[in-house]
């Protein structure tokens, strides 16, 4: 008896759920030309993506959503929680705008994520007393306004929370700074049927350690497992989660479910951040999800990161930064990716601006005094994260990079002629520049743009050190 109901749970899951249900997707919104909400809800519906993380409550996509019935987590930013914290008038008035409205109106609203990944080391603990009272009073909140069944409360948390002095999932436990807060959360968390949410990253794992083995990021096996009792680990997903297993087991929290809120693989900006990576990881998750890991078998509930690039995102961790979506920024697949039945399809009805580019003037001396400052101008307030080594654009020349700079900033301002200046080094062609591997791309209409500014801007950080990777070209190429 018992064999065949495990078989009839499988069934279930296969015809009445479906291996789709476990997979969500976050949306960002760090872009200067967004896609409209009602085109991002239809790339939802169209590639079976059934739930969605937002990182606020964006009142276009929440309307966009309505009738919908994709599941919709809500978040509240990191620097909300002191208030929400210290008032709980002002929960209320949060809950009732961002959550009983749209709830009211057909909008799926399962969970509020409170803040995001607030214990970080590199915040310094700036969240540390702030974010368990606005957890408690955005619960309250939702209680009195009849949603407390309804509407589930979480914070989403980076896998630093927890740790193992061996490596081993079983030696896990939450971080000794954090321990007693930690455990008064998921306590919190577990008495209202609410999930603990975590991030995991194996892309991170690979890029913070020289020593890491690049098959163990992935999903078809590893020469160097982790070996942990009788059960073996191949792949860092499994380990990681499991470590978080452990560390709520050993705590008394065994029952506890898990959302896995952020996981994904970048396509640029690195040397491991390329399609053909993040083809074989996020196919390999998907693939994955549905058997669990060796200490939670059965199907996952996880959500990429992401579904559309961010060229606003900061680079302060890399570049990578802004290029972890599935789709392009402007709604198109990057690679072949299955998810359940689904294969993933481009955006509909997209709108572009005219096949336009700006590149260097092909009359322009690449040693004319204003080639780097110009360049410099140029990724410090647009986009050159696919400029560099072993990058989609690192097969460019050194005027190549040069027009790609150019471009990128030409089209970030909607193509404004004023934006191809560059000191008169610039020109506007309609052939387009782009070669195999890297896109010059063509800006979108949908979007709220950019004020065209004609010079004056501080230099970024980035554009400092792509300015000295131009220079480096010219001595390499000229």
């Amino acid at each position: 008896m018992g064999r065949f109901a495990e078989v009839l749970v499988v069934l279930y899951w296969i015809f009445c759920v479906g291996f789709v249900n476990g997979i969500g997707v976050n949306l960002g919104t760090q872009a200067s030309h967004p896609l409209s909400p009602s085109i991002v809800v239809q790339m939802l519906k169209d590639n079976g993506i059934e739930k969605l993380k937002l990182f606020g409550a964006e009142e276009g996509t929440l309307n966009a959503l309505k009738n919908t019935g994709i599941q919709v987590m809500v978040g509240i930013q990191n620097d909300m929680l002191p208030g929400l914290a210290a008032d709980m008038n002002a929960a209320e008035k949060w809950v009732s705008k961002n959550v009983s409205s749209y709830v009211n109106d057909g909008v799926n609203i399962s969970y509020v994520a409170v803040g995001n990944e607030p214990f970080l080391k590199t915040l310094n603990g700036t969240y540390l007393q702030s974010t368990f009272p606005a957890l408690q009073n955005i619960q309250s909140a939702l209680i009195k306004a009849g949603l407390g069944n309804q509407v589930k409360v979480t914070i989403p948390l980076n896998a630093d929370v927890y740790e193992s002095a061996t490596g081993k999932p079983s030696d896990g436990d939450f971080r000794a700074d954090i321990k007693d807060l930690m455990l008064s959360i998921v306590k919190f968390l577990n008495d209202n049927t609410s999930p603990f949410t975590v991030n995991i990253y194996p892309f991170i794992s690979l890029l913070n350690d020289p020593n890491f083995p690049l098959d163990y990021a992935f999903f078809d096996g590893s020469s160097s497992p982790i070996i942990d009792g009788s059960t073996t680990y191949s792949n860092t997903l499994d380990a990681n989660h499991d470590t978080l297993v452990w560390a709520l087991k050993k705590n008394g929290f065994s029952n506890i479910s898990i959302v896995v809120g952020e996981i994904g693989w970048p396509t640029d900006g690195n040397i491991n951040a390329n399609v053909q990576y993040a083809q074989k990881f996020n196919q390999g998750l998907m693939n994955h999800i549905g058997q669990g890991t060796p200490m939670r078998p059965g199907t996952m509930d996880v959500y990429l990161f992401s579904l559309i690039d961010e060229d606003e995102k900061s680079i302060q961790p890399g570049n990578f930064e802004r290029h972890w979506g599935i789709f392009t920024f402007d709604g198109r697949t990057k690679y072949q990716l299955k998810i359940g039945n689904t294969e993933l399809v481009s955006a509909k009805g997209v709108k572009y601006l005219e096949k336009r580019w700006c590149i260097l003037k092909p009359s322009a001396s690449l040693s004319d005094p204003n080639v780097a400052s110009s360049v410099s101008f140029a990724c410090g307030n647009a986009d050159c994260t696919s400029l560099g080594y072993k990058t989609s654009c690192s097969d460019l020349d050194a005027r190549g990079n040069i027009s790609y700079a150019f471009n990128s900033y030409y089209q970030k301002n909607d193509q404004d002629d004023r934006a191809c200046g560059f000191s008169n080094l610039g020109t506007i062609t309609n052939q387009d520049p782009s070669t195999q591997t890297c896109k010059f791309p063509i800006m979108i209409e949908e979007s709220r743009g950019v004020t065209w500014r004609p010079g004056g801007a501080q230099e970024h950080g980035y554009a400092k050190v792509l300015s000295v990777f131009i220079s480096l070209l010219f001595l390499i190429l000229v």
